[in-house]
């Protein structure tokens, strides 16, 4: 197994980077959000990686640290998720975001990505929730809250992406219990003063 690479960035895909290690370039899958940070072209890059053995091809997919691989893993381990499903939602969400919305139960969220519908986004939650809230020391967790899940949808569909409409809800002050008008507000508001 291939646990991480060091090496030259010797080219980038819209979907994958080939890292030259000692005369070998090794194809590496990415989220797109990592792609866009590896580095220039002949610079030496470091990935840690997950190898993923198929009977018709051996697949490497690289991520920047230790927690953004732990939770592929998680991922590609729930029923009805792969590999290429699991880089689809790290590629849409960040680490933080798909951690939060998990932990929260925001299948709205989830279902924002493309892939993703309702069904998997349950299971996705059923199965990892008690996971993340027990055992996740990577990034911070901000749970979505029940209910705001509405807003979540409100915002995507006045055009934010998910990443944004989950900052936004995840400034929500959790010690007032606000009508569904009043969130849609405050998130706009959220907005506005950036």
């Amino acid at each position: 197994m291939i646990a991480s690479l060091r090496g030259t960035l010797e080219a980038l895909n819209p979907d994958s980077a080939v890292i030259n290690v000692g005369g070998v370039g090794f194809r590496v899958f990415m989220p797109v959000s990592m792609l866009l940070t590896l580095g220039g072209l002949g610079e030496e890059v470091r990935v840690q990686t997950h190898t993923h053995v198929r009977e018709d091809a051996i697949l490497l997919y690289g991520f920047a640290s230790e927690e953004d691989l732990k939770l592929f893993e998680m991922l590609i381990n729930v029923s009805g998720f792969g590999p290429k499903l699991a880089l689809g939602m790290l590629s849409a969400l960040s680490v933080e975001q798909l951690v939060s919305a998990i932990a929260g139960g925001s299948e709205e969220l989830l279902t924002s990505v493309p892939g993703i519908g309702k069904k998997l986004a349950g299971r996705l939650i059923l199965e990892l929730k008690d996971k993340i809230n027990t055992g996740w020391t990577g990034a911070k967790v901000v749970p979505v809250g029940e209910g705001d899940g509405e807003v979540v949808a409100a915002l995507l569909s006045l055009g934010y992406s998910a990443a944004e409409a989950s900052r936004a809800v995840a400034s929500l002050p959790r010690d007032k219990k606000l009508p569904l008008e009043d969130k849609i507000k405050y998130t706009l508001g959220y907005f506005g003063g950036k």
